[in-house]
């Protein structure tokens, strides 16, 4: 937590749940990254969390963005990004999004299909298209796997059928999941992806952009590699691959910029036992699964998850949101520990959760609002 965060939690100037992101935090992670890969054009993943202020921020650092929806194509251009710092970069679009985009001036897509290929060209002709590989999904703790993607030699054929489409052949995407601790996946992506690109070659067609997607990961419980660790292994596994001839590189952080910027503060609403459930302790926080911790989903993202100015022993908890729904527990496996003196109106804090957080918030389930949200 920085300490314009605690400052402005201590204020109490707000009602609980809320997030609050520290700006400069998303500044220095973005610099960060652009240290560690110095080589890559940074498209900030906009589903992480596509709050104006974010957008305007990095606009300012000059980010450019990956949009998955025409929604965020709209956001990014009203904070002021160019329609060419744009990629529409998801590969399920509606026809009219498409369109949508095209006429605003946006003129790189991804795709993974034949159907998806036969709307661009009707709906965004002439423009550049990248396709998306399935690679390995191993070591990320929110895998992406089976959704999106496409073999190498249907990624080729596809690529060829765009080009006898009038759109431009421009390159090769891959998302290795979402919280990657290891770099081993993107090294085997990068020599998937380098087939690609050697295989289009000999029919003719010279691919130039290596979309490396996202999955860098921020730090919740456990350590993970430092930032440096993922762009030398990178670096080293595309010079490996293509020689001298390096592709134009793109990446698609969103966690790795805005994850460790927030913090939710929730509002303890009841600490109570279960005899079925021996010494653990049940804590219902006022935010949940529906207010916006959906990757707590199998608990797959670890919050490191703190009390407020209350002290003590500390006794083992099971930790679950206010809702009327069964599923609505956010850890029950995963040990976690919690002052025994917790009661209700109590504040805990949820670190790290300044991504996939107020995007993934439902508008009212059970009518519970979603966090109120404070940029920094």
């Amino acid at each position: 937590m920085t300490p314009k965060l605690a400052r402005f939690i201590d204020s109490g100037v707000f009602s609980t749940p809320a997030i609050v992101v520290d700006l400069d935090r998303v500044a220095a992670n973005f610099t960060a990254l652009r240290s560690a890969l110095p080589d890559a054009a940074i498209y900030y993943a906009v589903k992480a969390n596509p709050a104006t202020p974010v957008l305007d921020r990095l606009v300012g650092l000059g980010s450019r963005f990956d949009a998955a929806s025409i929604e965020e194509v709209r956001a990014c251009i009203a904070a002021g990004a160019g329609p060419e710092a744009i990629s529409f970069g998801n590969t399920v679009k509606k026809r009219s999004a498409i369109a949508e985009a095209f006429a605003c001036g946006i003129n790189l897509f991804a795709f993974d299909s034949d159907e998806e290929l036969a709307k661009l060209a009707e709906a965004a002709p002439g423009s550049k298209v990248y396709c998306r590989l399935a690679v390995s999904q191993d070591g990320a703790d929110w895998p992406l796997s089976r959704k999106f993607g496409t073999s190498g030699d249907h990624a080729r054929d596809l690529l060829i059928a765009a080009r006898d489409l009038g759109l431009i052949p421009h390159g090769i995407s891959f998302h290795v999941g979402s919280q990657q601790t290891g770099v081993g996946a993107y090294q085997s992506a990068i020599g998937q992806a380098a087939m690609v690109f050697s295989d289009l070659r000999s029919h003719g067609i010279d691919l130039r952009l290596l979309n490396l997607g996202g999955g860098f990961p921020t730090r919740y419980r456990d350590e993970i590699p430092p930032l440096g660790t993922f762009g030398d292994a990178i670096m080293a596994s595309v010079r490996a691959h293509f020689g001298n001839d390096l592709p134009d590189l793109l990446i698609e952080p969103g966690r790795a910029i805005v994850g460790d910027a927030g913090i939710a503060v929730t509002e303890v609403v009841l600490a109570c036992t279960r005899r079925e459930d021996g010494d653990r302790r049940w804590v219902y926080l006022d935010l949940g699964r529906f207010g916006g911790l959906a990757e707590t989903e199998g608990e797959a993202i670890r919050y490191t998850i703190t009390a407020r100015c209350v002290t003590g022993p500390e006794t083992p908890a099971i930790i679950a949101g206010p809702s009327c729904d069964g599923v609505d527990v956010m850890y029950r496996d995963t040990p976690y520990r919690l002052p025994a003196a917790l009661k209700s109106g109590d504040l805990v804090l949820i670190h790290d959760t300044g991504a996939y957080v107020t995007s993934y918030a439902s508008q009212g389930f059970n009518g519970f609002l979603p966090p109120q949200e404070h940029y920094l």
